[in-house]
This record gives structure tokens, sequence and C-alpha cells, in this order.
């Protein structure tokens, strides 16, 4: 499903842990790390779509997550000739995402990267916030430091962070650009599959809701 312009609806997924810390995936068989997305499908809103990949990504369901922000607009990036099929060029021009900020409910051993037949992941690992850039296909980087700046204000605030920024790290709320991701540590850890525990059933909670407009 493209629009007039040639770019395909998608959603992005920032996942936080009690930490603030934030999911990041390794693309199975390639060396390259991302956060979860996927695209919206025909009749689906952008949160029902980002509710079917994190469960199709990463083994979550609804109740596992609480939604704290999304972007208000759409955020686009376009995808060089050579990474799109050949009988779709001319028409495919990329991905306009919507991204989600989501803060984790549940526990590591709820991630699942085997929940479907396609698994997208073969390793995972928790991050801080401004993931390095460079380890990001090149063709996402600017999209990636639009949504994290955007969503950068609403993490949520707690002892962990607060104990930190009082050491003298950078806070969120000066929303850092590309300057101070360059100098950011861009080393990636050894790259370890995870088997995760089986899936646990949680109590239903009253979510909040993302804001709309836009």
């Amino acid at each position: 499903m493209l629009d007039r312009e040639g770019f395909r609806p998608n959603v992005g997924i920032v996942l936080l842990n009690q930490k603030n810390q934030v999911f990041w995936g390794k693309r199975i068989r390639t060396h390259s790390w991302q956060f979860p997305q996927g695209g919206i499908d025909r009749g689906e809103t952008p949160e029902q779509a980002m509710v079917r990949e994190l469960h199709e990504e990463v083994g979550l369901l609804r109740e596992h997550i609480r939604i704290v922000a999304r972007t208000r607009d759409w955020l686009r990036y376009e995808v060089p000739d050579r990474y799109i099929r050949r009988d779709a060029r001319g028409h495919y021009k990329g991905q306009k995402q919507i991204w989600f900020l989501l803060q984790l409910l549940g526990h590591d051993w709820d991630l699942n990267l085997r929940a479907t037949d396609h698994p997208e992941f073969d390793a995972w690992r928790w991050n801080d916030y401004w993931v390095p850039l460079d380890a990001v296909v090149e063709f996402k980087r600017g999209v990636y430091e639009i949504a994290l700046t955007e969503l950068a204000r609403y993490v949520p605030r707690n002892e962990y962070r607060n104990r930190f920024l009082r050491q003298g790290m950078r806070s969120l709320e000066q929303e850092p650009g590309l300057e101070a991701l360059a100098g950011a540590n861009s080393e990636l850890p050894p790259e370890t599959a995870f088997e995760t525990r089986p899936q646990t059933e949680y109590e239903a909670r009253q979510l909040e809701n993302p804001d709309k407009n836009g």
C-alpha cells in the first residue's frame, strides 16, 4: 500500500525498560542494528500496526507495554534503488513512519525474537537512549535522529535516570542533535542471540492513549 508519492505507511517503535534504556535489535544474518518497525496494513491505524509489529518482531503483547507518546507527523526516508526490487522501481520510493515511544511493563524474559516463523532479529540488547547511529543503515539515520529528538521530552523521569544526571549526564530535555550523537560510544557488544523464557500473562491495566494530534 503506497501513497501518491510512493511512500509506504510504516510504524517505528522505541521501547524503554525501567532504566530508560531502549531495545536495540540486530537484523537477522546482518551486522546492522535497529529499532522494531513494520508496515501499516490496509484498514489498520498506526497504533494497531504498532501492536501487531511489536508482537511479530519482539514477542510482546499489548498488556506488556504502556504507550508514552508518538510523533505528531509522518517522518519519511527514501530507499536507494539497490535495496528496491526491480519490479517496484519507479513506484516504491521509501517509507513514511509514525514513531511510538513505549514503556515496558513486563520483564526481559517476555521478549521473544522467535514469536513468528519469520524473525526480524537474531540478537538484542538494552542500549542508552541516544543509540549509535553508525550501526544503523545509512538511509535511515536521519529519521532516527528526528524521531529520538522529538520523543526525548516524553521519556519518563525515574530515580535511575536522575542519579546519573546528577553525575553530569546531559539532560534529555536538551534534545542533543547530531553533534552529541557523534560523540556517543558506538562500540557494540558481542553479538549474542537470546533464547527467552515462555511468555507470561499479565493482568489488564488501564493504559494511556497517545496524543493523536497531527
